[in-house]
């Protein structure tokens, strides 16, 4: 059983900004296999169906952004998951360009604050992708920008980082990480 987890924030307001390409991702990956049984459970909406032979389990922390760990450390006791082989968080990075991707089997926060409520519940040894929506113009414009919506230019790309992203995270809970590229420090 794996367990992929977009993070963002719930409410239409939240709905297509930086924040929350995570729940878009997770959004395609339910639209490509074809899921339909949405579950509110363990804080946040649960989908489940069958993938690779196997359960595949997608959630939506439906607890804001800095409180993800609380819903994901539920899922991964209920069913007894393996938080270094069985887990994916998929989240934004404004420390990278736009459409820039890192995946990492463990590490810090980053100043990350979804990031950083998981760890306190998992600890820092799970599998992320880190999806880049570039930096904010100033510190006191962080929260409007990860909380704002693409520019025109990045909604003409915004798909194309979605896709590949879902493809990743498909390759991994197929075990197939010699697949993936992992992009080391392509930060800019």
């Amino acid at each position: 059983m794996k367990l992929i987890v977009g993070l963002g924030n719930p409410g239409k307001q939240y709905e297509k900004t930086r924040h929350n390409i995570g729940f878009m991702v997770v959004d395609k990956i339910i639209k490509k296999l074809n899921f339909n049984n949405s579950k509110e459970k363990f804080k946040g909406l649960l989908i489940e169906g069958n993938y690779n032979n196997e359960k595949l389990l997608l959630l939506k922390p439906q607890t804001f952004m800095n409180l993800s760990g609380e819903s994901i450390v539920e899922v991964v006791n209920f069913y007894k998951l393996n938080i270094e082989k069985d887990v994916i968080i998929i989240f934004d990075d404004m420390s990278m360009n736009f459409g820039k991707l890192r995946i990492r089997e463990k590490g810090s926060s980053g100043g990350h604050n979804g990031i950083k409520s998981i760890i306190s519940h998992l600890g820092e040894n799970f599998i992320r992708i880190k999806v880049g929506i570039g930096g904010a113009a100033s510190e006191d414009k962080i929260i409007s920008h990860v909380i704002g919506r693409f520019s025109k230019e990045e909604e003409n790309q915004l798909e194309n980082v979605i896709e590949k992203v879902s493809e990743i995270s498909l390759l991994l809970v197929k075990g197939e990480k010699k697949d993936v590229v992992l992009q080391k420090s392509n930060k800019k």
